[in-house]
């Protein structure tokens, strides 16, 4: 049994070789090099904008109006989009005009 070990353990490097440019051979023969682009049709392509900062900006594009009344109306302060207090936070701070009038104090006589 130790001699059959000793058999499967010895390496053949000649024999690897032989396998390895057998291998390369094959790859080589069936290699095609691509030297033109083309856009796979099949396959979404993503453009990059151009810089924000940059000097060739092209005009403003208008956007969809009903886009941007969300948007537009998701920024306005929650006093002007709802007409109460959607939390108890805020009804703290909901009505923010002062109970009275502002009084100005007379300034010193220099």
């Amino acid at each position: 049994m130790a001699g059959a070990q000793a058999k499967e353990k010895i390496v053949d490097y000649v024999h690897q070789n032989a396998i390895h440019v057998e291998t390369v051979k094959k790859e080589m023969h069936n290699l095609k090099l691509y030297t033109e682009f083309r856009i796979n049709p099949f396959k979404p392509l993503h453009i990059l904008t151009d810089k924000p900062m940059g000097r060739n900006a092209q005009a403003k594009e208008e956007g969809d109006p009903a886009f941007l009344k969300i948007i537009n109306g998701a920024r306005k302060e929650p006093t002007k989009k709802y007409t109460h207090p959607q939390t108890e936070n805020q009804e703290i701070g909901w009505i923010s005009t002062p109970l009275r009038p502002k009084t100005e104090l007379p300034s010193p006589a220099v």
